[in-house]
């Protein structure tokens, strides 16, 4: 796209106005289309196109807890070691659920 630097140019004022009064009109228009869909209803009524998984198996392969992983007691997913954040009540707690 051509840039034609001999134009006027607009003052920071004359931008920001015209920013504003565009956003104004965005907003507006988004707003007045905008219908209350249930997202849990649309995914259920979503199939894959000619796939039948009615009889399919997932498989994963589980391994146990090891020797440097600990299970969380307050959201009891397992971690490694380096995300032991403390101990509370004789349950360690990961960094996360400490934040």
């Amino acid at each position: 796209m051509a840039t034609d630097y001999d134009a006027p140019r607009k003052t920071d004022e004359e931008l920001s106005e015209d920013s504003i009064e565009e956003l104004k009109a965005r907003r507006m228009d988004k707003n007045s289309g905008k219908v209350d869909v249930d997202e849990a209803e649309v995914a259920e009524t979503f199939e894959l196109p000619g796939a039948d998984l009615s009889n399919e198996e997932l498989s994963v392969r589980v391994l146990p807890r090891q020797a440097d992983e600990f299970t969380c007691s307050n959201c009891f997913l397992v971690h490694h070691r380096s995300q032991l954040a403390f101990e509370k009540n004789g349950g360690p707690i990961c960094r996360d659920c400490a934040a």
